[in-house]
């Protein structure tokens, strides 16, 4: 992942008002109106990377008008999420993924490890025992910070190749479908996808563990590489991996810039839960956007907002699933805000102030007259809080405002896991 390291830190105080929706605790939780504490069969956790409070403000005016919700807004329980690490009240994806995966707070980069390196159980890997299917499906690498730290255990999120060696061996996650298709084979070994394609030139196998797409279909996982393989693809292990990196081009707008997947979220996500809704003990899946939080660090509204489109609208098709199986959870939150983003009107003058705001658009608003522009910041994670939207079996208990950490806590108690 051809992410930044953690730069300085910015809190924007319109970022803090806009959040303050909820001064509820999660011991609250029961009193949310249209909220359900029915046990969980299903878990689908949807994490727009990067998305905070004003990216969802920006993909719904954009989508659906001021006086419009976004799919992953029209939940009955409403959350918010502090973002802190273990090491910083800045993070980055690896700790605020294991903090929402294992119920600790470590240190940026660390992958399902705590604050000594040690590995700490996840609640996908809890789900697992319990009989559960499992399933990571994300437009980044596979393996990136995100779906790794439901899955495996490293003190640092660039060994990659050893993440997905632990998927196959380890875990065990039924389906798995993404991009990084580089780190499956070795260097000069390349796989469907080329290297140096003329997108990117630095993209090319790069994998440490030999050809792990071998070793995933020597135990049983059916390998696609296209959407048309994807689509008619059988049983019930499947590995997919549809581009060298990310599944898209993250730079400015303009310098290269390309969202447009050879899969969609949605498709990947439609077939993740047809796959693992064949177990009659269900599933828990992980489904990530990454693009918003790429986009974001390039300071690209335009590229943000389209790949907050497709999450919402895979979002939709999660809830309408979850309404005709009503023991299905589904929850949309982030890791952490990616740009200090404040929306703003048009105007003739930078409102930021300094060199490093950069101001972005205009956009329409949708069934309107009117524009916003997208003022940026910082190309870097910023600490403010994140909202979480959930709905279906067990979602009372994610109702107030509580630590990232809490977030496996509750997950276990939805599904009636010790």
């Amino acid at each position: 992942m051809k992410k930044r390291a953690i730069g300085a830190a910015v809190l924007s105080a319109v970022t803090v008002a806009a959040l303050a929706f909820g001064t509820n605790s999660p011991t609250d939780a029961k009193a949310a109106k249209g909220v359900n504490n029915q046990k969980a069969k299903n878990v689908i956790l949807f994490v727009g990377d990067g998305m905070g409070t004003d990216h969802r403000d920006a993909i719904r005016l954009a989508a659906v008008g001021a006086n419009g919700k976004l799919a992953m807004d029209d939940m009955p329980a409403v959350g918010r999420v502090h973002t802190s690490s273990g090491n910083s009240f800045v993070t980055d994806s690896a700790a605020a993924a294991t903090a929402m995966a294992s119920g600790v707070k470590s240190y940026n980069g660390a992958i399902g490890v705590n604050m000594k390196g040690k590995p700490v159980q996840t609640v996908l890997e809890k789900a697992k025992l319990a009989g559960k299917t499992t399933g990571l499906v994300t437009t980044s690498q596979v393996t990136d910070a995100t779906p790794a730290a439901f899955c495996a255990h490293v003190k640092d999120r660039s060994a990659q190749s050893d993440i997905a060696k632990q998927y196959l061996e380890n875990s065990k996650v039924d389906v798995i479908l993404g991009g990084g298709e580089d780190y499956w084979y070795t260097k000069g070994n390349e796989g469907a996808h080329p290297d140096a394609p003329p997108e990117d030139k630095t993209e090319g196998s790069k994998g440490t563990q030999g050809n792990l797409v071998n070793k995933a279909q020597k135990l049983g996982y059916t390998y696609v590489n296209n959407e048309n393989e994807l689509k008619y693809a059988k049983g019930t292990k499947l590995l997919g991996l549809f581009a060298n990196e990310e599944m898209f081009q993250q730079a400015p707008e303009g310098q290269g810039d390309v969202y447009n997947p050879q899969v969609s979220l949605k498709d990947m996500t439609k077939k993740a839960i047809n796959t693992l809704s064949q177990n009659k003990k269900g599933f828990f899946l992980v489904v990530e956007e990454e693009a918003i939080d790429e986009m974001a660090h390039n300071n690209n509204a335009e590229l943000m907002i389209k790949a907050g489109k497709q999450l919402d609208d895979t979002v939709k098709m999660a809830k309408a699933y979850a309404k005709t199986h009503p023991d299905t959870l589904v929850l949309v939150t982030a890791d952490h805000a990616t740009g200090g983003l404040a929306l703003e009107k048009v105007d003739n003058k930078d409102n930021g102030g300094d060199e490093a705001s950069k101001e972005d658009g205009p956009f329409a608003i949708a069934h309107s007259k009117e524009q916003f522009v997208a003022d940026w910041t910082t190309e870097e994670h910023t600490s403010s809080d994140v909202p979480l939207n959930a709905m279906g079996a067990g979602s009372e208990r994610f109702t107030g405002v509580y630590e990232n950490t809490y977030l496996h806590n509750a997950l276990l108690k939805a599904m009636n896991l010790k």
